[in-house]
């Protein structure tokens, strides 16, 4: 089995992206990649045309994220044309998810009786996988944090974690998890969908000392 080697940074995503000010902020924060929600049951939605105007405000090797949950495949087909990676927060099939065009990453609720390894057996094709917390119903942005010490060091699969990270507690989370990358949306935010530049500031700012001192 083939182990994914922990990152020499951890790379950064800020999500549900709704504004250019928001872009252009998370940008001068340090984003990695910049998530855009297409599922209408979230506060942070934006349509097709918005998402375009958005992802032209992203400049080159800052990755754009499009984030559904069980959608049409026509709608997902022609979102994928302004984004650069897919990620699927549903009860999406590995064959479905490969089906674009486009690299992607599946999205895990930490449920239970969630068995990891199998699940990064069966989605081997994707980039990544998103382990965010569960609750019934909702397929992510809880803005809650699950049992980080359910990730077992072993995995075969980069690990991008989420689930209620903050600036407070993302340095713990690098130490305990060592993930390729952390994702945020709500701890970064004056209100759902409105980022905040200086908590977007201050959260990256916690991931590259939380790296300063893992690499010490």
């Amino acid at each position: 089995m083939k182990v994914a080697c922990p990152p020499m940074r951890t790379r950064i995503k800020f999500c549900g992206m709704t504004r250019e000010q928001d872009v252009a902020d998370a940008v001068a924060a340090g984003a990695d990649a910049l998530g855009f929600v297409l599922w209408p049951g979230s506060k942070r939605c934006v349509g097709e045309e918005r998402l375009a105007a958005l992802a032209a405000q992203v400049p080159a090797f800052v990755t754009r994220v499009g984030l559904f949950v069980d959608q049409d495949p026509e709608l997902i087909a022609r979102c994928a044309e302004h984004l650069d990676l897919l990620q699927f927060h549903g009860d999406e099939t590995p064959a479905f998810c490969s089906g674009f065009g486009r690299p992607w990453i599946k999205a895990l609720r930490m449920r239970d009786d969630l068995d990891l390894h199998a699940a990064a057996a069966s989605f081997e094709s994707a980039q990544a996988l998103l382990l965010d917390a569960y609750r019934p119903g909702v397929p992510g942005g809880t803005g809650e944090t699950f049992d980080w010490s359910r990730i077992p060091a072993s995995l075969a699969k980069p690990v991008i974690l989420a689930g209620g990270l903050t600036a407070d507690n993302v340095a713990g989370a690098i130490e305990r998890v060592r993930p390729f990358a952390v994702d945020i949306s709500g701890g970064v935010e004056a209100e759902p969908g409105c980022k905040d530049p200086r908590l977007l500031s201050a959260f990256a700012a916690a991931v590259t000392e939380a790296d300063r001192k893992r690499l010490a």
